[in-house]
């Protein structure tokens, strides 16, 4: 068992939620409420993960960050590192890889509070601020939820784009999925079959642990 790669994974899994969650509530908020020019534009482009293969959107991820681009040369000079093959890099990818995966559940949580409530809400003197966090938030729950758990299952068993941004740099950019392909190329089925086991069993926890919650929380409402 490869345990650095285990532990490195949940902890892409985990800072990816992290810092995903927030941004996927400002951008599922603001798509569900707004109307403007482009909005369809741009949930195709946040959808775009759903549909390009993984290589192919990692490989633009990939001269995105390297060191002859613009971003590269700016992460470069500020923090003196290179941001392709780190784990940096790797977790600026995963972050937007898993877009859609976060975006779009929020982004139906919020379409589902009536209007009427949020216009009770300002009728009632409260600030945006506060409606956010004293209604919408509690009622677009289930999409948050939902969001945080698809992206952390999703970013624990990401392939394609690790190998092409981060590559197989053990105790850096090496995750359990990358260590799987690497003992099935050994032809060490043992491991692999171990490994895959574990990776499949933390993610039904997770998932079950999701739905348990969701279930228990509702009956509240």
């Amino acid at each position: 068992m490869d345990w650095e790669a285990l532990f490195l994974s949940l902890r892409l899994a985990g800072l990816t939620v992290l810092l995903l969650v927030p941004i996927a509530i400002a951008l599922g908020r603001a798509l569900a409420f707004r109307a403007f020019a482009g909005k369809g534009l741009a949930e195709a482009l946040i959808a775009l993960p759903l549909v390009l293969p993984p290589t192919v959107f990692g490989y633009y991820l990939l001269v995105a960050f390297g060191a002859a681009s613009p971003l590269g040369r700016l992460w470069q000079s500020a923090f003196g590192t290179p941001l392709a093959f780190t784990f940096e890099g790797l977790l600026i990818a995963s972050v937007i890889f898993n877009l859609p995966f976060a975006v779009q559940p929020i982004q139906r949580g919020f379409e589902a509070i009536p209007l009427e409530i949020r216009d009770a809400a300002a009728c009632c003197g409260l600030s945006p601020w506060q409606a956010l966090m004293r209604i919408e938030l509690p009622l677009a729950w289930p999409g948050i939820l939902t969001a945080a758990v698809l992206s952390f299952a999703h970013t624990l068993g990401e392939f394609g784009i690790v190998l092409m941004v981060g590559g197989s740099i053990p105790g850096e950019t090496r995750t359990i999925a990358i260590a799987i392909y690497d003992r099935v190329q050994a032809f060490d089925d043992a491991a692999a079959g171990r490994m895959s086991a574990l990776l499949l069993a933390i993610s039904l926890m997770t998932i079950a642990l999701t739905y348990s919650v969701s279930r228990r929380i509702g009956r509240r409402f």
